[in-house]
């Protein structure tokens, strides 16, 4: 194989731009075919991509076509794992958008899928491209920050009017989306978050808020408190409901700490690790001599999209190891699974997490919302839109 055919199900605003991506940028990639069921963007398909892209109007026809050697899915979060799952049972290579799903019962299912074919499973975690965040995971698992006592990240930098919620009937709903800036913004940072430190918590609490700046039924508004297995602690503050926002993670560990800001990433490293210092320290008041280091990194926002494209592509025909496995995905998704959990049943979540609680809870919020839009107060409900 010299060249990896791609099909994408889902062609709404994400679905759209990989298949522009695939047929102007990416090296060994071709774009063969498209599904959607809305039949508007079946027709943005006919007027945008070139005429020997084959393009269908539901998933049967689209997976027995054996059109393509890989399956790129960019529809809402909820079939993202059903049509993964339908993926691999045709042969297909899988590469997903974020979330991996909506609850971890149905990634959990996914991931099984995938480790029973003989395909390649990736997710379009983006931001691991990010040579910011590249560098911080390095510096981490190579104990140059030594071990982690304090995870901090305030990331309320994603401002979200009333109109961009209106703009779908899906949107910031438990029956079209499955949560809020947990599940549609928050993703990669969620990702993030135990990528470049390599810990998931033992346990969270959180305090969700509902609604809280927007007329939607799903969280705008979530602080979140973390425990590790090491004794370490974290916080997670987002929101979409502030301007202007804050995007800063800061790591603390024996050895100093390490902070990403406005693009930049600073090292403040101790000289004597901290527990060194206060085991040998004796003048009463005083504290380690601290350096502010420079750290090298390569300059640039990453390749992004088109990163993972191509890295996908890259694995698939040359065997490149997949910066973003899609098995990696249930790692953010349980951590926003337990902060709804916990905030629905204002107690601590021990992880691993109970799904099966999960997903009952999830689904009286569903049943609820429904019964709410069938008595004329709440969104209409409309799924057929695409990611």
């Amino acid at each position: 194989m010299n060249k990896v055919r791609f099909g994408i199900i889902g062609i709404g605003n994400m679905g759209s731009s990989h298949a522009l991506s695939l047929i102007q940028d990416i090296q060994g990639a071709e774009l063969t075919a498209v599904c959607d069921t809305n039949p508007k963007r079946l027709e943005w398909a006919h007027e945008h991509l070139p005429a020997q892209v084959l393009a269908f109007g539901n998933p049967d026809d689209f997976f027995a076509s054996r059109a393509m050697d890989a399956v790129l899915i960019a529809t809402p979060h909820y079939d993202h794992p059903s049509l993964a799952v339908r993926a691999f049972e045709n042969g297909y290579h899988v590469l997903i958008e974020k979330p991996a799903g909506v609850y971890t019962k149905a990634v959990r299912e996914m991931n099984h899928a995938a480790e029973a074919s003989d395909k390649l499973f990736g997710i379009m975690y983006n931001q691991r491209t990010n040579p910011l965040y590249a560098k911080l995971r390095e510096l981490v698992l190579s104990g140059e920050l030594g071990e982690i006592r304090r995870t901090n990240w305030i990331i309320t930098n994603w401002y979200r009017s009333q109109s961009y919620y209106d703009s779908g009937g899906w949107r910031a709903t438990w029956a079209g989306e499955g949560g809020g800036v947990l599940l549609n913004q928050d993703p990669h940072q969620l990702d993030l978050w135990q990528w470049t430190t390599g810990m998931m918590p033992a346990r969270v609490r959180a305090f969700c808020h509902f609604g809280k700046y927007r007329n939607i039924e799903v969280e705008d508004d979530v602080t979140a408190y973390v425990e590790y297995s090491n004794g370490a602690t974290g916080l997670f503050v987002t929101t979409t409901g502030e301007a202007p926002g804050t995007n800063r993670y800061e790591l603390t560990g024996d050895n100093g700490k390490i902070v990403i800001e406005d693009g930049k990433l600073t090292f403040w490293r101790l000289r004597v690790p901290e527990p060194q210092f206060n085991a040998e320290f004796t003048g009463g008041f005083g504290q380690p001599e601290c350096w502010k280091c420079d750290i090298p990194i390569h300059q640039g926002e990453g390749s992004q999209h088109k990163g993972i494209l191509r890295n996908f592509t890259n694995a698939i025909l040359h065997g490149e190891p997949l910066l973003a496995p899609g098995k990696d995905g249930i790692h953010g998704l349980t951590l926003s699974n337990a902060m709804h959990l916990s905030s629905w049943t204002e107690d601590w979540v021990e992880l691993p997490l109970d799904e099966d609680l999960y997903h009952a809870k999830l689904q009286e919020k569903i049943e609820a919302s429904t019964f709410r839009k069938a008595n004329g107060d709440g969104k209409t409900l409309d799924v057929s839109g695409t990611h």
